[in-house]
């Protein structure tokens, strides 16, 4: 694949570095192109080295080769991390005062802005509408992370890290390969998907969480987009959300805010997708003031190293809920999703078979969970059960994406014609 790695001028330049050699260690051949701002953050001895390109910034390098037109035109993605609300605000007017502005002007492939700025300066009306404008002309504009920015501040406008934006490139240079232009299988329905992992709080500081990274989630709903379908993203602590523009998005933190999100959202919704990872415990007392661990002494002269004894509550089964309130009607379809390990009762496929039968949802997508497997990963091996009987359909090894599309297919097979 040839990618254009483009580089604006902010702090976070220092990331791309490492972006441009992930797609470099993938086999992908980099073209950088940064502006002359951002060789004031890493310079072009540093770009040249890592892609093994010349890089140019303006437009009078290499005149003879139409660098400002050949590059764009023969790009197969084009990435802008970080993009600064400077280079956002350029490009959505249309400028070409450089040779990236130019390059974006070419591209004709899928392009991927990646913002990295102060906070006010992401909130600002402004910045919204260029990153409207950008979204609405068919590019993705991935939301920056929450955290410590420059300086002392902290908040929205953080540079994800490099491995999150290297995965949302190739998401979005799968699903331009997966969806032909036109077709849209999903046109008219609408799908409410949970995505991430719940966190239950114990005090001020702590909370009882898991290790989902939401990408199965996001995924589900960024092909569901493509498909043409409206979507309802229900956001379990997720860090960034793309396709925010095109997305109905609730943001949750707890399994009790989870259920009451999809209660309230699920009146008119043909499918419901509930790929969350849903804490079956909460703490059965929340502290208001943090847990402090003791530094007296015990009646017998020694330390007191003792340790609270945490009780907890089970957290209700929002999937068997929305089972029994839609009762004998068909709609909306109901998908759930079994993260197993596998134990001395049996492996996977038969805990999942065994919750699909408890469950009564319509699909189950089972897939094995632990350390190093699927959680935060890229790729996955899942299994999809059907209530009603029929083959299980396994998919993978393979990317979220490539799964999202997979479960769609077989959902979009059970939906009534319209």
């Amino acid at each position: 694949m040839r990618v254009v790695l483009g580089v604006s001028g902010g702090i976070a330049a220092y990331k791309a570095a490492s972006l441009l050699r992930l797609f470099r260690e993938a086999g992908h051949e980099v073209v950088v192109v940064p502006t002359e701002a951002a060789l004031r953050f890493v310079g072009e001895p540093t770009w040249a080295a890592l892609s093994g390109q010349p890089v140019a910034t303006d437009v009078w390098t290499a005149v003879d080769e139409v660098r400002h037109v050949r590059i764009g035109q023969q790009a197969d993605l084009v990435v802008v991390a970080p993009a600064t609300a400077d280079l956002l605000a350029r490009a959505a007017s249309g400028q070409a005062d450089d040779l990236l502005t130019a390059t974006l002007l070419t591209a004709r492939c899928p392009v991927v802005f990646a913002p990295a700025m102060h906070t006010e300066m992401w909130e600002h009306p402004a910045t919204r509408a260029n990153v409207a404008t950008l979204r609405a002309r068919g590019a993705t504009v991935v939301d920056p992370a929450s955290g410590r920015l420059t300086g002392t501040d902290t908040g929205p406008g953080r540079l994800p890290e490099p491995a999150e934006l290297y995965a949302a490139c190739l998401a979005v240079v799968e699903g331009a390969e997966t969806e032909p232009a036109g077709e849209q299988p999903l046109a008219g329905v609408h799908v409410l998907v949970t995505a991430g992992g719940t966190r239950e709080p114990l005090d001020p500081v702590r909370f009882l969480g898991n290790r989902s990274s939401g990408k199965q989630g996001m995924a589900l709903a960024e092909v569901a987009l493509q498909r043409g379908a409206r979507v309802t993203l229900v956001a379990c602590n997720l860090s960034s959300v793309a396709d925010r523009e095109r997305l109905t998005v609730v943001p949750v933190e707890s399994a009790l805010d989870l259920e009451a999100a999809v209660r309230e959202h699920r009146t008119g919704v043909d499918v419901i997708v509930m790929c969350a990872a849903v804490a079956d415990f909460r703490p059965k007392h929340y502290a208001a003031a943090k847990i402090k661990k003791s530094h007296g002494v015990g009646a017998d002269g020694t330390a007191d190293d003792s340790a609270p004894t945490i009780e907890l509550v089970r957290n209700p089964d929002i999937l068997a809920g929305l089972v029994a309130d839609r009762g004998a009607a068909p709609t909306p379809l109901i998908v759930g999703f079994a993260a197993e390990t596998g134990d001395e009762s049996g492996s996977v496929l038969d805990l999942a078979r065994a919750k699909l039968a408890r469950k009564g949802c319509d699909l189950l997508v089972a897939n094995e969970v632990g350390v190093d497997k699927t959680f935060g990963a890229d790729t996955t091996t899942v299994h999809i059960l059907r209530r009603a009987g029929g083959p299980e359909t396994t998919v993978g090894p393979a990317s979220k994406h490539e799964v999202a599309a997979a479960l769609w297919d077989v959902v979009g097979a059970l939906l009534p014609s319209p």
